[in-house]
């Protein structure tokens, strides 16, 4: 790295720092192996400390805040008051209009009885009520989970050849996927989702929404043969391939509820207030297009319905679960990837709408939440579900005060389960797709994208390797080369951490980095770098060899411009936070090497545990004397200017 001209040496600058004060670098306050194991534990387990609500609380309290912990009903519970229940119900019976199409059309998304997407929105918005956190989150089946779960089990097994057992399979893989969810919470795990950045879900979600759309061109169109694949080409081939199965009768239905529907949610988005227009637009739709097949008999002339659903509540499904043959590590490896997918959109949801309201939602209480839901949803014949964005802004605009709301909902799903059944008979699938398609479009976030590509390029293509992933490869590998590249991502950021060469602001003691800030000059005798990076086992070898390197630039740079050589290797360890074994022996190879050519290391603001580390480590001080370790760059120079001039004066 060649400094600028105007980072060129002066040869007479150290004569300009002035004097300062040198203060002494003081060793951290001594803790014993067990302090510092339990600290990290605390800070990696529970960074949130939510035991500190107990402290100084007599016995019978501590067990009321210990109930109100696992069941935040019992928190608000008490104070609920009437004006609550009224704002409540209005958004209950608002997100219920929208969950029972919903339910319906994401459940046929997952290849399952559409009985069952109804099944989904009864009991576990019950049992969220009961252990969510969030006041906003509208709980039930989701588009995103429901794709991943139809078409992981349909590699496998076939939902027309062989409904009983696919649908048992979808039950065991929400029974894993709550149990992998429920474990991160109660483990305190929750940082491992955070391995699906914002840039893998937008790109992810995306490609969701446009797969989630093609696979509705079978019912918008009247396809009856329609492939079995999910990805790009294959599913736009069958639609070509099967130009003769088009039925302009479904295509006419579909394109107007289509036009419907996307006008309402305009209508919503431009004005907030009329929130109930989208919110209502598609149990609007069911209801006309169910009556117009009614009287036309429609489903005579190549529209079809969904036929008759099953009445009654939930059937126990405790018995139908896989936990030994076959498919065993099928659905384990769906209930963990819809798990993971779920889980990060519900707790996503509930955090932006509790950042609208200025509330805190506690993410391991929501992963035990949205887990238990799914284990219990197994076994009461529900697939996975979590919080719904479209379904939670309903709720959020329709003035939700609390859970209450998802109790709404339940209820008004479970009289819809018990009695109105029959009038589903005659619903067209065409718009339950176009429903489907008004849902997902919302997912693809075009500014967000923007966004990234104006803050983080590898970002960008992080995100564009999602998309087009789930395009074109299939949905969990789309996301597993996501998640794979933001690791590299990661290791890249630990193995080659960025270093930097200081230089002097002139009339200040105050020490940047010279390609950034132009003005900044070296210091005779000098080599300043800052290291902003913990040093470890990962990154030593590059970091000796790049500063050997430095010390080779520095030294062939002044015998051109034959000046003095460099004194003081000065590493400023500020923003260094940790070292292990391998980082102590690169600095104590750093001072051999720099001691025969001459020169000396100097250490600058180790932190507590990088200096506790050294002291150890420097039984016979090759490494930190006290004359080699300095509080800021400024002092250190200042120190050693004197040094560095004498020995510069006896070379003349």
């Amino acid at each position: 790295m060649e400094p600028n001209a105007s980072n060129s040496v002066q040869p007479d600058h150290f004569l300009e720092i002035t004097p300062m004060e040198v203060h002494k670098v003081v060793p951290p306050p001594h803790r014993s192996t067990i302090q510092k194991l339990k600290s990290r534990l605390k800070e990696t387990f529970f960074p949130d400390d939510p035991l500190r609500q107990f402290k100084g609380q007599p016995l019978g309290k501590k067990w009321i805040l210990a109930a109100q912990y696992f069941f935040p009903i019992l928190q608000w519970g008490p104070n609920y008051s009437f004006n609550l229940f009224k704002s409540d119900i209005v958004s209950g019976l608002t997100i219920a209009s929208l969950a029972i199409p919903q339910g319906i059309s994401y459940a046929k998304l997952a290849s399952l009885p559409p009985i069952v997407g109804l099944y989904s929105s009864f009991v576990p918005p019950l049992v969220y009520a009961v252990l969510g956190s969030s006041r906003d989150l509208a709980v039930g089946p989701v588009s995103i989970a429901s794709l991943i779960l139809g078409s992981m089990l349909k590699q496998e097994v076939s939902p027309t050849n062989d409904p009983l057992l696919f649908l048992q399979l979808a039950f065991s893989s929400t029974f894993f996927a709550g149990l992998f969810q429920a474990s991160l919470g109660f483990l305190r795990l929750g940082f491992i989702i955070d391995f699906l950045s914002k840039a893998t879900l937008i790109g992810f979600m995306a490609g969701a929404a446009i797969i989630v759309s093609l696979q509705q061109l079978k019912s918008l169109l009247g396809i009856t043969h329609f492939t079995k694949q999910m990805e790009l080409v294959p599913v736009l081939s069958s639609v070509f391939h099967n130009t003769k199965e088009w039925s302009w009768q479904t295509v006419l239905m579909g394109f107007c509820f289509l036009v419907f529907l996307l006008l309402a949610r305009h209508v919503s988005m431009k004005k907030p207030k009329l929130f109930w227009v989208s919110a209502g637009a598609p149990l609007a739709s069911v209801i006309l297009s169910t009556i117009l097949v009614f009287a036309f008999k429609a489903q005579r002339h190549g529209i079809s319905v969904i036929g008759k659903l099953q009445e009654g509540l939930n059937p126990p499904s405790w018995n139908m679960l896989h936990f030994h043959g076959s498919y065993l590590g099928l659905v384990v490896k769906t209930g963990l990837v819809t798990g993971i997918i779920s889980l990060t959109e519900g707790i996503a949801v509930g955090r932006t709408f509790a950042a609208l309201k200025n509330y805190q939602v506690d993410g391991n209480k929501e992963m035990m939440a949205i887990g238990l839901m799914n284990v219990i949803g197994s076994s009461t014949s529900c697939y996975v579900t979590t919080g719904a964005f479209s379904r939670s802004a309903v709720n959020h605009n329709a003035g939700a005060k609390t859970a209450v709301s998802n109790i709404i909902m339940s209820v008004t799903v479970m009289v819809t389960l018990l009695f109105l059944m029959p009038l589903f008979q005659y619903t067209p699938n065409v718009v339950l797709g176009a429903i489907i398609v008004t849902a997902v479009i919302g997912l693809i976030d075009i500014p967000a994208a923007c966004q990234i590509w104006k803050i983080d390029k590898f970002d960008f293509v992080v995100m564009l390797c999602a998309f087009f992933g789930v395009i074109f490869v299939s949905v969990q590998d789309g996301l597993a080369i996501a998640v794979g590249i933001s690791i590299f991502k990661i290791l890249l950021q630990v193995t080659r951490p960025k270093t930097l060469v200081l230089g002097n602001i002139p009339g200040t003691d105050i020490f940047r980095n010279l390609h950034h800030y132009k003005e900044a000059m070296r210091i005779p005798g000098f080599l300043i770098l800052s290291i902003e990076a913990p040093i470890n086992f990962a990154n030593t070898t590059y970091l000796k060899e790049r500063i050997l390197r430095w010390i080779d630039e520095y030294e062939t740079e002044e015998d051109t411009k034959r000046q003095s050589s460099i004194h003081f290797l000065i590493l400023d360890l500020s923003a260094v936070s940790s070292i292990d074994t391998s980082g102590v022996s690169l600095l104590k190879d750093l001072k051999k090497a720099l001691e025969n050519t001459g020169a000396e290391l100097v250490l600058v603001n180790p932190v507590g545990e990088v200096l506790e580390k050294l002291q150890r480590a420097d039984d016979v001080r090759d490494v930190m004397s006290p004359d080699a370790l300095y509080l800021t760059v400024g002092e250190a120079v200042a120190a050693l200017s004197s040094t560095v001039k004498g020995r510069s004066s006896s070379h003349v």
